[in-house]
C-alpha cells in the first residue's frame, strides 16, 4: 500500500500533502458559515432587519455552494483541478469583501451568496482529488484524517467569531474570512499538483448533462449521497437554529455560544479519531451502521427532550453531540462511495453529491423557517432528516459494489 506516491510517480502528491490541501478546502465553506452564527443576532440590530433577513444570509449561502458544485465539478474534470480552484476562490475573495463593507442588509446577503459559491469548490474538490490518486480503503482512511482536520474548523470558528465580536464588532469576522480565502489561494498555488488532463469535451453541456444522468442512475451513487445529505444537511440545519435557541432563548453572550459549540465539535473530533483506529482493522463500510445507530439515538433525544420540555444547556448539546459523533463513522466511507465508481468523472461525482448534501440543508434550514420556531425547526427536521439518512442507507447496502469500483482498489471492501 503505497503511503508516498510523489516517491513513485513525480508529479503526483503524497497522501500527506493530499490530506493537508483537501483539509484546507474542504474546511472554507464549513468555518465560513459558523465564524458567522455568533454575529446573528447582533446584525439583525445592526441592520435594523428582522430574524427572517439575516437567516437569509445563510439561506444564500447554502444555496450559493449548492448549486455551484453542480459547476465547479465539471469544470475541473474538463480544464483541471488547480485552475478552478484558484477561479471560484477568487470568488469567494470578492463575496467576502463584499459582505466586511456591506451598507445594507441586502448587500450582505448577496456577498454571502457570492461566498458560497466560492467556498463550494473546496467541498467538491478535496474529494474529487483524493479519488484521482488513491481509492478504497486508502481513499475512506485519506478522507477520514480529512474529515478530522475538517472538525476544527467549526469547532474553532464559532469561539473566534463570538470572541472577535465582542473585542472589534461583527465586521472582523468578514475580515478573518477574507484572510481565510487568501490562505486557501496560496495553499493552492503552491501545493497543489494538478491532478488531471485537461480535456475540454467533457465540458459540453450535453456530456456533462449525459455524466449527471448516469450518476443520478446510480443507485450506488445516489443511496450513498442521500446518506451524507442527510446527516451533514441536519448538522447545517441545526447550525442556522443554534443560535437564536442558545442566545435568544437561554441567554448565552456570543463567546458563551462559541464556547459551546466545542461541545458538539469535540464529539465529532473524537469520534473521528476513534474511527481512524478502527479502519484498518474493521473497515471503513462497516463502521456506517454503528455511526448511523449512534446518530439516531440522538435525533430521537432531540425530538424527545427538545420537543416536549423546556429547553436546557444540556438538552440541547447532549442530543446533538451524539448525532454528530455518530456522523464521524458514516463519513468516510460514504464520502468515498459516492466517487468510488466514476474515476473519469470524479469531480462531477463529488460535485452533485455535495450538491444533495448542501441542497439538504437549504431545504432543511428553508423548512425550520417556515415553521417559525427554532425549537420547533430543530426538534422535528433534524431527527427527520436522521431517518432519511438510515432508510437511504438501508437501500443502499443491497446494491452490488459497481465493477469500475472494484477494477480501481487495491483491496475489495469488506462486505456491507
Amino acid at each position: 500500500m503505497t503511503s508516498d506516491r510523489e516517491d513513485q510517480q513525480p508529479g503526483l502528491m503524497s497522501e500527506r500533502r493530499v490530506t493537508i490541501v483537501g483539509a484546507v478546502l474542504a474546511g472554507l465553506g464549513p468555518a465560513s458559515l459558523s465564524l458567522f452564527t455568533p454575529a446573528m443576532p447582533e446584525i439583525v440590530h445592526a441592520f435594523g432587519t428582522t430574524e427572517e433577513a439575516v437567516k437569509m444570509t445563510l439561506g444564500l449561502y447554502f444555496a450559493g455552494f449548492a448549486l455551484t458544485q453542480l459547476v465547479c465539478g465539471p469544470l475541473s474534470d474538463g480544464y483541471g483541478r488547480k485552475p478552478v480552484t484558484l477561479a471560484f476562490l477568487g470568488i469567494y475573495l470578492l463575496g467576502s469583501l463584499g459582505a466586511l463593507v456591506a451598507p445594507s442588509i441586502d448587500v450582505l446577503i448577496l456577498s454571502r451568496l457570492l461566498q458560497g459559491a466560492g467556498a463550494a469548490v473546496g467541498l467538491s474538490l478535496s474529494r474529487a482529488i483524493v479519488r484521482d490518486l488513491f481509492a478504497h480503503e486508502q481513499s475512506a482512511r485519506i478522507l477520514n484524517l480529512i474529515t478530522l482536520i475538517l472538525a476544527l474548523a467549526p469547532a474553532i470558528a464559532p469561539t473566534v467569531g463570538g470572541l472577535v465580536m465582542e473585542v472589534a464588532g461583527w465586521h472582523a469576522i468578514f475580515s478573518i474570512m477574507f484572510l481565510m480565502g487568501v490562505a486557501s489561494l496560496l495553499t493552492v498555488r503552491f501545493a497543489l499538483v494538478e491532478t488531471v488532463e485537461r480535456d475540454p469535451s467533457r465540458v459540453r453541456l450535453g456530456a456533462v448533462m449525459k455524466t449527471y444522468r448516469n450518476l443520478l442512475g446510480s443507485g450506488y451513487f445516489l443511496f450513498s449521497s442521500l446518506v451524507i445529505a442527510g446527516t451533514l444537511g441536519a448538522y447545517y440545519t441545526q447550525a442556522t437554529v443554534l443560535p437564536f435557541i442558545l442566545m435568544d432563548r437561554l441567554g448565552l453572550t456570543p463567546a458563551q455560544f462559541g464556547l459551546a459549540m466545542l461541545f458538539q465539535s469535540a464529539s465529532f473530533i473524537s469520534g473521528s479519531l476513534v474511527m481512524r483506529s478502527l479502519i484498518p482493522r474493521y473497515g471503513a463500510y462497516r463502521m456506517v451502521p454503528v455511526g448511523l445507530g449512534i446518530s439516531s439515538l440522538g435525533a430521537a433525544a432531540m425530538a424527545v427532550l427538545l420537543g416536549l420540555y423546556e429547553p436546557t444547556f444540556l438538552s440541547v448539546a447532549l442530543p446533538m453531540a451524539m448525532f454528530v459523533l455518530g456522523n464521524s463513522f458514516v463519513m468516510p466511507a460514504m464520502s468515498a462511495a459516492t466517487v468510488a465508481a466514476f474515476p473519469d468523472s470524479a469531480g462531477a461525482a463529488s460535485s452533485l453529491s455535495g450538491f444533495l448534501q448542501m441542497g439538504s440543508g437549504l431545504l432543511g434550514t428553508v423548512v425550520a423557517g417556515i415553521l417559525g420556531d427554532a425549537m420547533l425547526g430543530m426538534s422535528v427536521v433534524v431527527p427527520l432528516m436522521a431517518l432519511g439518512a438510515v432508510l437511504a442507507w438501508l437501500a443502499w447496502r443491497k446494491l452490488p459494489e459497481p465493477a469500475l469500483a472494484r477494477a480501481v482498489v487495491t483491496r475489495k471492501a469488506p462486505p456491507r
